[in-house]
């Protein structure tokens, strides 16, 4: 019986898993300029600059969590540095 690999799945726009993980690590250095810049960069924003593709989005979040900053939550939208 033959299946589907699941790690060569198509995204948006027929994108590997791997490739959306490249774009996302690509956009990130521009959002923490941004961070620096205004102190803060809305959830939204970052969703317009993705393209409203929800995969890039949640790994950007997740690539910007993993490298020092707070992402915030559904209470307050936005990704800014974590205060020491």
């Amino acid at each position: 019986m033959d299946s589907c690999d699941g790690r060569a799945r198509a995204y948006k726009n027929g994108k590997t898993f791997d490739q959306c993980k490249e774009i996302a690590e690509s956009m990130n250095p521009d959002f923490k300029n941004q961070i620096s810049k205004n102190s803060k960069i809305l959830w939204t924003e970052i969703l317009e600059k993705v393209d409203h593709d929800e995969l890039i989005y949640k790994l950007t979040l997740k690539f910007l969590r993993r490298d020092g900053y707070d992402i915030g939550n559904h209470k307050t939208p936005e990704v800014k540095p974590f205060i020491s």
